[in-house]
């Protein structure tokens, strides 16, 4: 993945003119924002990595889902770092909020999905309280930030759909009163692809809800030893000392990078003919619904503003694409590789990508 927090290396803004005749004002604030936005990014990837080591591109991925408003679903094995890195990124925000408008918000839960599981344990519950005669509710672990789901697929489809009109709704329902969640609430969740005795696995009407699905391999010899090196560094001081994050800075770059980080039509259109050619594949059952080009517009601009570029490119579409499909595809034979349909479908649309001009002009203001 091609995506650097270098501020010093970065290539910025070479799209945005003076608007033929304006006086650049305009212009210069959508620089200053989204310069911030890469601020932002750079300081939560350096926080997360100073506690997670050799898993940089999973950083960035998971950032990615974080400014796109969006959920990721891991395939990883057992302590393959999952959750030191949820957790790492839930205390890299710090709420900012006056004490009294944070409620029952946490930086950080981690839900241990089972069997026996109900979606009260992960909602919460209405309990009665004698001396006032009244039902208090009592917030369940989802009201959190980042909210680690920990093997999803061991829960019943009950279970799995409570969490999953979250992600979708930013809101949760108990008994006939529904609940807002926090605008920042964000779900890493995880399952183990090879370990499927005793699970239900999620289907596809679930799965599009994910906005990235990732898998985890096992990181090289030099990461992990340098894991071994500095774990009591990292015990210490899992931050490594470096600055937090908030959470009205992430609302803002959420807001800022759909806004000010521009999507030409041609690209609307190729998303739209790449969706139809996997759909058409076929070696295709199910292809990519509606919403996932919808969830893919802000993954695509949260990932050109990470190149240091103010308009999406071919290279987003290339990149992003087989991330966002690949999941959401449901395939005739096994064995057959959803990246390589994606790439395949992608190739005529990208090759007319590359000879257009995709920067914003006066006439797009």
């Amino acid at each position: 993945m091609a995506t650097s927090y270098d501020v010093s290396d970065r290539k910025m803004f070479d799209d945005v003119g003076d608007g033929g005749g304006n006086d650049g004002s305009e212009a210069l604030a959508g620089r200053h924002a989204l310069d911030a936005c890469r601020e932002i990014a750079r300081r939560a990837f350096d926080r997360v990595r100073a506690a997670v080591r050799g898993r940089d591109e999973v950083i960035e991925w998971i950032l990615n889902a974080l400014l796109a408003d969006g959920h990721v679903l891991l395939e990883d094995f057992p302590g393959s770092g999952k959750t030191t890195l949820a957790k790492a990124l839930g205390e890299a925000i710090v709420d900012d909020r006056p004490e009294e408008q944070r409620g029952p918000i946490e930086a950080f839960r981690r839900i241990q999905f089972t069997p026996d599981l109900l979606p009260s344990d992960i909602l919460g519950t209405s309990i009665f309280e004698p001396q006032s005669g009244r039902f208090t509710f009592r917030p369940g672990p989802i009201f959190a930030h980042v909210v680690l789901a920990d093997e999803i697929n061991r829960t019943s489809p009950k279970v799995q759909a409570a969490l999953l009109e979250a992600m979708a709704e930013k809101q949760v329902t108990v008994d006939n009163r529904t609940l807002p969640l926090d605008g920042l609430f964000f779900v890493i969740a995880t399952q183990n692809p090879l370990d499927i005795a005793g699970t239900y696995p999620l289907p596809v009407a679930q799965l599009d809800r994910f906005l990235f699905k990732i898998r985890m391999e096992h990181i090289d010899r030099q990461a992990e030893l340098e894991v071994l090196r500095s774990m009591r560094e990292r015990q210490d001081n899992p931050g490594g000392g470096l600055k937090k994050v908030t959470r009205g800075e992430i609302l803002r770059a959420r807001r800022v990078i759909q806004e000010e980080v521009f999507l030409h039509p041609m690209v609307q259109e190729a998303l739209v003919d790449i969706a139809n050619a996997v759909r058409s594949d076929r070696r295709v059952l199910q292809g990519v619904s509606t919403r996932a080009l919808v969830l893919a517009v802000p993954a695509l601009k949260t990932r050109a503003l990470m190149s240091g570029r103010s308009y999406v490119d071919s290279e987003d579409l290339e990149v992003v694409l087989p991330l966002v499909f690949q999941h959401r595809l449901e395939l005739g034979a096994a064995g057959q590789d959803p990246k390589e349909i994606t790439r395949e479908a992608m190739a005529p649309a990208l090759e007319r990508l590359a000879r257009a001009a995709l920067v914003r002009t006066a006439a797009d203001r």
